[in-house]
């Protein structure tokens, strides 16, 4: 923010992050719906059951008493090369847009990355290509992610040179980042 007077400073905002709770799953679609984003109330009670099951788990980012985003971590992903050499995979990182750009999205996924050193020395994420994941591929550039090597992929299946496809959110390149080990 700038001042009248030209001084620049940062506002601090309360972040919490923690597990998704039971209570969740309304709040967290209900918010996607007002700013017509299709994510139901059915995906966060999968969620919960993922977790249960020990297959997924998801951290949810609460700025000041209120809703603000969230990432999972799929233990299990169905990307062929992260499911063949065990590397879990961040999948679903969303922040509301009146959050974004006040490093919401970097502590989820520095929460996510500690969480998956615990058990994997790598941790990857997939990105879309359109431009509605421009913000995302920057971040995760800067995260330190780099491409996994394979090309890109359409609903999981490797592309050859010259497919058609259609630029949705299935259009993905998925990235790698090693981690540092958790310190005990």
């Amino acid at each position: 923010m700038i001042l009248a007077s030209g001084i620049r400073f940062e506002m601090q905002v309360s972040i919490q992050i923690r597990a998704l709770h039971d209570s969740d799953p309304a709040t967290i679609a209900a918010a996607f719906q007002r700013i017509g984003w299709k994510k139901t109330e059915a995906q966060y009670w999968q969620y919960l059951e993922e977790h249960a099951a020990g297959r997924r788990v998801c951290w949810v980012a609460i700025v000041d008493g209120r809703f603000a985003g969230y990432a999972t971590l799929n233990w299990q992903p169905t990307y062929p090369p992260f499911a063949a050499a065990g590397i879990p995979e961040i999948q679903d990182l969303n922040v509301l847009p009146e959050f974004q750009r006040q490093g919401i999205a970097t502590r989820l996924l520095d929460e996510v990355e500690a969480l998956a050193s615990e058990r994997s020395p790598i941790v990857g994420i997939g990105v879309g290509l359109h431009p509605g994941y421009n913000a995302a591929q920057r971040l995760y550039g800067k995260q330190g992610y780099i491409p996994d090597g394979r090309g890109i992929t359409y609903h999981d299946r490797f592309l050859q040179e010259g497919a058609q496809i259609v630029l949705d959110d299935e259009l993905v390149l998925h990235l790698t980042k090693r981690l540092r080990p958790k310190h005990r």
